[in-house]
């Protein structure tokens, strides 16, 4: 059993909703509005899809990376010393 949503709109209020539209827009103007929603979807579709594989990719990597010994700036910047005393 469906229960409808309160407040959602049905049946006649989708027609004047939809008459308002034209009214506001013009009926010329429906398609292009109608294909500029389409592409807006269509970039933020993929850009979500984008930063979830994003997270994916940083969630497999991260495990690895705590596993590997680090070297600090400090221990990488000084060089080896060697002893010349012995000349």
């Amino acid at each position: 059993m469906l229960i409808p949503l309160i407040g959602m709109p049905q049946g006649a209020e989708w027609l004047v909703i939809l008459a308002i539209v034209i009214l506001v827009f013009g009926a010329a103007k429906l398609p292009e509005l109608a294909r500029g929603t389409g592409q807006a979807l269509r970039i933020f579709k993929t850009e979500t899809k984008g930063l979830r594989d994003d997270d994916d990719k940083a969630e497999t990597k991260a495990p690895e990376q705590l596993d590997a010994p680090r070297a600090t700036e400090s221990e990488q910047a000084v060089p080896e010393r060697r002893d010349d005393t012995t000349a």
